[in-house]
């Protein structure tokens, strides 16, 4: 059976919309800032944590210790 061109014209214009909007959600999660931003808030999430900050600590005073050892041997 044959569809109504109106019919058809507006189910085309609903796909467009669907699409534009589709496309403005990718645009808006997909921006570089924003991952930029997303990123750099969870990496100073991560260092707010004290138990990394203790092992960042450690492994920093570990890397002194063998640097210094290092120079007078």
């Amino acid at each position: 059976m044959a569809r109504d061109p109106d019919t058809i014209q507006r189910d085309i214009e609903q796909a467009r919309d669907a699409l534009a909007s589709t496309l403005d959600q990718l645009g808006t999660k997909a921006n570089p800032k924003k991952l930029v931003d997303d990123a750099t808030s969870s990496v100073k999430s991560k260092f707010d944590d004290p138990r990394v900050k203790a092992a960042l600590i450690g492994v920093g005073v570990l890397v002194a210790v063998l640097v210094v050892r290092r120079i007078f041997r």
